[in-house]
């Protein structure tokens, strides 16, 4: 079978609390691990998403309605429908590894670096597909 669920993929998680949000692989295991025997990967994605700007809004208004709330997991294989999208996730990649879900503490730091890099991609208007609540 092919392997197409690689690092830099954007997926929709199908179930459970992040059901129907969008998601990029940022670390695959086709093969799994020791402690997870089955295929999953580890994906970071957006919880709340932005909201609408408009161009009547002031910049406080702006920056607030500009927020992105990052969301990091381990899910398996089974959970995630691949898109066509992708991108590049350098900055993403060196903040998240699979030891980050050994402590609170970790999981905060690397949260805190993914809403960091996802806020500039946002700010700078790429993907703007991955930005936009998914309507269903």
């Amino acid at each position: 079978m092919a392997k197409f669920l690689r690092g830099g993929k954007v997926v929709i998680i199908l179930q459970g609390r992040y059901a129907g949000k969008k998601a990029v692989i940022v670390k695959n295991f086709d093969e799994g691990t020791k402690e997870r025997p089955y295929p999953h990967a580890i994906v970071a994605g957006i919880e709340r998403y932005p909201l609408k700007v408009t161009k009547s809004m002031d910049k406080k208004k702006v920056t607030a309605r500009s927020h992105v709330k990052p969301f990091i997991k381990t899910i398996n294989y089974a959970h995630l429908m691949p898109t066509r999208y992708s991108f590049e996730l350098e900055d993403i990649k060196s903040a998240v590894a699979s030891e980050t879900f050994q402590e609170p503490t970790q999981r905060t730091v690397a949260k805190k670096a993914v809403r960091k890099s996802l806020q500039k991609r946002y700010a700078a208007g790429k993907n703007k597909w991955f930005f936009t609540k998914l309507r269903f």
